[in-house]
């Protein structure tokens, strides 16, 4: 059937008020990859790049910010611990904020609006005149972030067709990295007090993030609502006409006809879903899954924002590395996080999620024990630890990113973007906001010993989560979402799915 008969078939019809027949999931998952879907990537995509700038900057800057002359009274330590936490308890809090504002109101709206505020945020922390400033800045551009994790993850899952949702998250997720390498190397130039003021530099940075932002709200605005929301929520009609439009594009692009949906899907419309179904449905119904997105969440979560928010400052500290050569490091760690995901997000879809998942996770934790063992025995310089994070990064870059995709995928889709908040900001309040408190405690120390603790307690939890997932991961690869995850809303009821 062509994308124009498909469309003009009635849906819908014959049913009970509120209760409609449709193929849009599946007309989604049987598009072949356009143009169309590049725009989407591009659009709601490239957020991550702003949040490893954000992190990569103020890790870079710490050095920075606590010399005489910065026009901010702040040490190293406030900026990589207090502040870094207070980074990441805003994005946890927006996480959760937004993320029930996604379910119930749209994922379109709220992605607009939480790039709204990550912008705000990012021009005043660059206007930072005293700490309390700074630190109240850093908690909103966190909110900002945090809001932007739920409702980006869940449009993306439900824009692009199951075929490709696995590699294409782990790229997305994974272009943080991007951003990393770009505040790293902004550092760099920002930090040369022959080309800045020490007052000037460190506040053009931030500028760059909301010169970024602005840019990618441009190309947002092109990207549509997702289908699968509109339909669920009463709007079908808008639902048919999204997809239809979409479908005479590609057909269109590719000079050719679609094929037929494979399915439909019965539900019965609702305006929005209770916290009461929401915890209900995650931990009554799907139980092994929330232990799975748990520990998946904390593992990765310690690890990265433990360790890589504090790397600057290990380099500084125990190889004599000045302050405005870090970001060549951290550069280098950055590209091997991103060609993780980029060379390992095809398997997810091809050999699995269950052995990809445990098996990223169980390579980067028993990495990390012998980066540890090494950087404590006196064996590493500057070059050669950086050597070993990038091995490391390589393969928890791709666990980490396939973090969000299993708990984007694994529940209903009434409740996904409450889904991702949840697991993200549990996660992240275990082992973003305790990781770099207690993490700067132990690198401040100067002690080698303190610091390789930290190593080990971070591959440690990459270890457990590796291991949970080897029990409890969902055979997800191409498939579509609603077989993953019954929607709630399907008629007949979902029964017991909690496998």
């Amino acid at each position: 059937m062509s994308a124009g008969a498909a469309a003009d078939r009635p849906r819908g019809e014959g049913h009970e008020a509120g209760v409609v027949t449709t193929d849009v999931p599946a007309r989604l998952d049987r598009l072949p990859w356009s143009r169309w879907h590049w725009m989407v990537v591009f659009g709601l995509g490239t957020v991550w790049i702003l949040d490893g700038l954000e992190v990569t900057i103020v890790g870079n800057l710490a050095g920075r910010l606590s010399e005489e002359g910065s026009g901010l009274d702040i040490s190293a330590s406030q900026v990589t611990g207090l502040a870094a936490a207070l980074y990441v308890a805003g994005a946890c809090s927006g996480a959760l904020f937004f993320g029930w504002l996604t379910d119930r109101f749209g994922r379109r709206k709220l992605f607009i609006i939480t790039l709204a505020v990550y912008l705000a945020a990012t021009a005043l922390t660059g206007l930072s005149f005293d700490s309390w400033w700074f630190f109240l800045f850093r908690f909103l551009t966190g909110f900002g972030i945090g809001g932007e994790y739920a409702a980006i993850n869940s449009a993306v899952d439900e824009l692009i067709p199951s075929k490709y949702r696995g590699r294409v998250d782990l790229v997305i997720n994974g272009s943080f990295w991007l951003g990393a390498i770009g505040g790293a190397l902004l550092s760099i130039v920002m930090l040369d007090t022959s080309l800045f003021p020490a007052d000037i530099g460190w506040r053009l940075t931030f500028g760059f993030g909301v010169v970024m932002g602005l840019i990618i709200l441009v190309v947002r605005r092109h990207v549509p609502e997702s289908p699968r929301w509109l339909f669920i929520h009463g709007r079908g009609e808008e639902a048919e006409k999204l997809v239809a439009g979409i479908e005479r594009e590609i057909e269109a692009e590719k000079g050719t006809g679609l094929p037929p949906p494979a399915s439909e899907i019965t539900i019965r419309q609702r305006k929005s879903t209770g916290f009461l179904t929401i915890g209900r449905t995650v931990f009554t119904m799907y139980p092994r899954r929330t232990v799975l997105g748990l520990a998946l969440f904390v593992g990765q979560a310690f690890l990265y924002n433990a360790i890589t928010f504090g790397f600057g400052e290990i380099l500084t500290q125990f190889y004599d590395v000045a302050s405005d050569r870090t970001g060549y490091f951290y550069a280098v760690i950055a590209l091997g996080n991103f060609v993780g995901p980029v060379l390992l997000g095809p398997l997810f879809d091809t050999v699995g999620r269950r052995p990809m998942i445990s098996g990223t996770y169980l390579s980067s934790g028993l990495l990390l024990f012998g980066t540890a063992w090494l950087f404590e025995g006196g064996h590493l310089s500057a070059t050669t630890l950086t050597a070993c994070w990038c091995v490391v990064l390589f393969f928890a870059s791709a666990g980490a990113s396939s973090a969000y995709l299993t708990v984007s995928e694994i529940f209903p889709m009434e409740t996904r973007a409450m889904a991702i908040a949840f697991f993200y900001a549990i996660g992240t309040a275990a082992g973003g906001i305790s990781g770099p408190l207690i993490f700067s405690e132990l690198t401040k120390s100067g002690n080698v010993g303190d610091t390789a603790l930290a190593f080990r307690i971070g591959a440690s939890l990459m270890t457990v989560a590796g291991l949970v997932a080897a029990l409890f991961a969902v055979k997800a690869e191409q498939r579509s979402l609603e077989s993953i995850a019954r929607p709630l809303s399907e008629v007949p009821a979902a029964g017991d799915r909690s496998g």
